[in-house]
């Protein structure tokens, strides 16, 4: 079975030729982009972490570990699992681009979720 790609861009980043699947995973619609013109696959709000789970994490870098950890935690639940289990699918069939408004995608949750990707 070929291993395709799976690589993580900011949804504000023009399209590439190569992104192949693009896939918002934020539940929250990003600022200034119109969903018509957003050149979206796919938006998976259900892989997205818990409002309550952003809010603690905050973007703030040293947090990445914990929020990683917690976030895993969110998404062996079943309605995330089975969101996940979809974006493994994907995967597995086409290169992945992961999409967040974030602007530290290393410390993201797209990152967190390609490394699952990825370890698939």
């Amino acid at each position: 079975m070929t291993r395709h790609t799976v690589q993580v861009r900011r949804i504000y980043d023009q399209a590439a030729a190569d992104d192949g699947l693009r896939i918002l995973v934020d539940r929250v619609w990003p600022r200034g982009i119109r969903k018509e013109a957003a050149a979206i696959t796919e938006w998976a709000k259900d892989v997205a972490p818990s409002t309550e789970l952003r809010k603690w994490y905050g973007h703030v870098p040293e947090k990445f570990a914990e929020f990683e950890t917690r976030y895993r935690d969110e998404l062996a639940q079943p309605a995330q699992q089975e969101a996940l289990d979809h974006l493994r699918t994907l995967a597995k069939e086409s290169t992945v681009t992961l999409l967040t408004a974030t602007k530290d995608v290393e410390h993201s949750q797209a990152a967190v979720l390609a490394g699952l990707l990825r370890e698939s």
